[in-house]
């Protein structure tokens, strides 16, 4: 056993000593050592409930022969972070979760792990984490929650960040947007659409790293509870047969969650998660070749924000081994993946069918031939930007308008809701990227200020920021090279032409090369926001959009 190192032989002997201070027996200290990384917490959502997911896969556990040890993992509700100062501190705890569980784990010589995350940054840090640590590995999450229901229609949290946009645009009442803050986020669980926790928790059932469910079964039902259960138990016979996550992981693995990723619609900020995942395996993820896969790879849902069926529905349906059984009907997937069942992919998802071709629809019938996200490049973003094209209104696919430039979120707030944003202008936030921002914040408020005024069919968004899960419309996000360090985006001038085609995946600015060039010239590096803590250090090493927003000692 792995963690024989600290429980073995005299050399041992003060190893056990504190041990036995934690009132660990001779028979718990000779069975392997299962960590449970623990993210519940009681700031979050998506989290509260997690102390009794991980109580159930301590039984599971226990029931087959390992000895759970809980350890924990931080968590930030991007929610609460939303528009403020806070959302800075969201995708880089990314790192700090993938780091600090590394640490935890190989301090401590654990035989295996339990990862128990729910939302938007903890599932892709622990699956970088489970990638570095290369023990058997399962996966299960809290669960989403159910959607809300306000005067008789389903609702969720994008609606609830719209409401406040409506107000703005004097098209509901106070009143009125009350009753969505009480009735949108009824339960507990990640938030109800297809947002960022919800398309990692689905994708990680495809990476092969979670169960049957793990990303759709709602938080509050008590089958989530025998999941965990069933967790606990699955990860001791994956230590018997020593399956780890980079025998899971692999590159087809990462191409299948790219796939149904497309079949989805999942959240543009799968294009950072999954680069970053693929990065822990030594995987080169070019964002550009999403475009292949998306252009083979019909999309089958149109889940909550860009439709009107959620998470639920979703499970109701099927869940996500019912679409991956309609993909492979034309043979999109790797079906030969090595799965933390023991089983492969193929063997997973035989006779998963579809049960509502309302919410998944049929192969042969989708929504459109091609994927949920496409990559747009041109001059305006050489290395690509992502667009969540399921979210997209037809008539925004081709759009070419003025560009209206602010040098980050909070001035372009103002400018939607003080009415200075009109039909046809192109909103460009800049210095917002991983490096400028630094933390490359999402972009909730002012796609859901748009959609509110009704704008969200006549003015485009870009940035070299990036979107919640939540946010729907022609929403550009992940522009890189970043303003921060001299992207094409930084030398964009208002009332500039910028031209968006969504079907062909191009981003242009009608600028001539010779003017491009002159104001580059003229172009200086902006002070960094940040000179101290955690964030400066981040902005020292974080890459680009494009690739993750991955850490990377810098080159002298």
């Amino acid at each position: 056993m792995r963690s024989d190192a600290v429980k073995k032989g005299m050399q041992q002997a003060p190893h056990r000593s504190l041990f036995n201070a934690l009132g660990m027996t001779k028979e718990e200290m000779e069975r392997p050592l299962v960590g449970i990384v623990s993210s519940h917490n009681e700031i979050v959502p998506g989290h509260m409930n997690l102390d009794k997911i991980v109580e159930a896969v301590k039984m599971g556990v226990a029931m087959a022969g390992g000895t759970p040890i809980v350890f924990p993992a931080i968590a930030v509700c991007d929610g609460i972070a939303m528009g403020h100062i806070g959302m800075k501190y969201s995708l880089v705890t990314r790192d700090l979760i993938a780091d600090s569980t590394e640490a935890m784990a190989m301090a401590h010589q654990f035989d295996a792990l339990v990862m128990v995350p729910n939302c938007d940054k903890n599932v892709p840090g622990l699956l970088m984490a489970a990638a570095r640590i290369n023990v058997p590995t399962v996966f299960v999450s809290g669960g989403p929650m159910l959607a809300g229901k306000v005067k008789g229609c389903k609702r969720s949290l994008s609606s609830m960040f719209e409401a406040v946009g409506a107000y703005s645009a004097g098209t509901m009442t106070a009143e009125d947007v009350e009753e969505f803050e009480n009735k949108t986020c009824p339960t507990c669980g990640s938030c109800s659409g297809m947002y960022t926790a919800n398309s990692m928790n689905c994708l990680t059932e495809v990476l092969g790293m979670g169960l049957k469910g793990n990303g759709t079964i709602p938080a509050v039902y008590s089958e989530r509870i025998k999941l965990a259960k069933h967790a606990g138990m699955q990860v001791m016979e994956m230590y018997r047969r020593n399956i780890r996550p980079r025998d899971i992981m692999t590159k087809e693995a990462i191409l299948n969650a790219l796939t149904v990723d497309m079949a989805l619609g999942c959240s543009t900020n799968s294009m950072l998660h999954l680069p970053a995942i693929a990065h822990e395996i030594g995987m080169d993820f070019d964002i550009t070749f999403a475009n292949e896969i998306s252009a083979k790879t019909p999309n089958l849902c149109h889940l909550a924000p860009a439709g009107p069926t959620y998470i639920e529905d979703l499970n109701e349906a099927g869940g996500v081994y019912a679409v991956m059984n309609e993909l492979n009907k034309k043979g999109l997937l790797y079906t030969d993946c090595m799965t933390v069942t023991g089983k492969t992919v193929g063997e997973n998802i035989e006779g998963c069918v579809n049960k509502d071709p309302s919410v998944i629809r049929p192969i042969d019938n989708p929504y459109s031939q091609t994927g949920g996200l496409a990559v747009l490049t041109g001059n305006l973003a050489p290395d690509g930007g992502v667009v969540k094209r399921s979210a997209v209104a037809e008539e925004m696919m081709v759009h070419e308008g003025p560009a209206r430039v602010f040098d980050c979120e909070e001035d372009a707030i103002a400018a939607i809701k003080g009415g200075k944003i009109v039909p046809g202008d192109v909103v460009v936030i800049r210095y917002e990227g991983p490096k400028g921002g630094p933390g490359m914040r999402e972009m909730l408020n002012p796609t859901s200020a748009i959609a509110g005024m009704g704008l969200d069919s006549t003015v485009a968004l870009i940035t070299d920021g990036r979107f919640s899960g939540a946010s729907r419309g022609a929403s550009i996000g992940h522009i890189s090279p970043e303003a921060a360090v001299g992207g094409p985006i930084a030398l964009v001038e208002d009332g500039d032409i910028i031209k968006i085609n969504i079907p062909e995946e191009r981003l242009e600015i009608a600028v001539s090369d010779e003017e491009m060039e002159r104001r580059r010239a003229a172009w200086q590096p902006r002070e960094p926001k940040v000179t101290t803590g955690y964030l400066a250090r981040y902005a020292a090493m974080v890459t680009s959009g494009n690739r993750g927003a991955i850490l990377e000692i810098p080159k002298k």
